[in-house]
């Protein structure tokens, strides 16, 4: 049987001990300053980004891979006669997943799966890393597809923003929204809903905000048991340890991770943007419902 390997993108913010561990190929986007670009984790690690961000009066602008970047990154892969599983960042946020599509369409002589998360960010990562796993473990493809259609659908994500200045530089949301959010100090709970970043909750204040989203992870920890779990942060070292220390203590974790917001979506979320990222633990080896 040909081995599996497991790829994915650079927006999945996957630490790097995670990535080493469980063998899986990730293909950076680009973040551009000016017209000086640098591939995300490659040539700009997150803290260097946000060094300049914080200094740049502009929002950067990021790309996806080229078709041609796609393609020699799978032909790489399946070399020695492996199958890939490609799972990439919400086609409704990036087109890389198209592109994803476009190059593996001309490799008809390989075993290419190009999946859609609808994800972004460490919801992306840890159906990566569900998957990364299951293939470490020897299963079969259409198990491994199978567990990444359910994570897919069980993996939780609430954020919170420093600042709604990028969201509204970035288009997320309108002018007159970002003003009256910050005179009135609405932090916006954030989520993913359908591929997109939708708003959950209207909170005024971070330190609440932060408290809801644990709130929120409770009553989903009191209904599904114990929890994998995952806190990011945009620079924002200090205070994450800090609520992932909350996190651990309060709710039922089996796992729980702490990293850093990479340059691609902190072009969009800025520093200081916290999340928390869950799931219930007996769905590793799960099949599709």
């Amino acid at each position: 049987m040909a081995k599996i390997k497991i790829a994915t993108d650079s927006t999945a913010d996957l630490p790097q001990a995670l990535i080493k561990e469980y063998d899986i190929a990730v293909i950076p986007l680009k973040v551009f300053f000016e017209e000086k670009g640098y591939k995300e984790g490659v040539d700009i690690t997150s803290q260097e980004f946000y060094e300049k961000l914080r200094a740049y009066d502009k929002l950067p602008t990021t790309s996806q891979p080229s078709p041609g970047e796609f393609q020699n990154f799978y032909e790489e892969l399946t070399e020695d006669g492996s199958s890939v599983i490609s799972i990439h960042i919400s086609s409704l946020m990036s087109g890389t997943c198209q592109t994803a599509r476009i190059a593996s369409s001309g490799l008809i002589d390989k075993d290419i799966t190009v999946i859609d998360s609808k994800l972004v960010c460490m919801a992306l990562g840890l159906v990566v890393l569900a998957a990364a796993r299951a293939a470490k473990a020897g299963k079969s493809k259409e198990k491994i597809i199978k567990i990444i259609e359910t994570m897919k659908k069980k993996v939780q994500t609430y954020f919170v923003v420093d600042t709604l200045e990028y969201l509204e530089k970035g288009g997320r949301i309108g002018k007159a929204a970002a003003l009256l959010g910050t005179m009135l100090n609405i932090k916006p709970i954030l989520t993913i809903q359908d591929g997109l970043i939708a708003s959950y909750e209207k909170i005024r204040g971070k330190g609440k905000a932060l408290e809801r989203i644990i709130e929120i992870a409770k009553s989903y920890s009191e209904e599904h048991g114990y929890l994998h779990s995952v806190v990011l942060h945009g620079d924002a070292i200090d205070d994450a340890v800090k609520f992932h220390q909350k996190v651990s203590s309060e709710l039922k974790c089996t796992e729980t991770i702490i990293g850093d917001i990479g340059a691609i979506v902190g072009t969009h979320a800025g520093p200081g943007t916290m999340v928390l990222f869950f799931y219930e633990d007996n769905i590793d080896d799960c099949e599709e419902e």
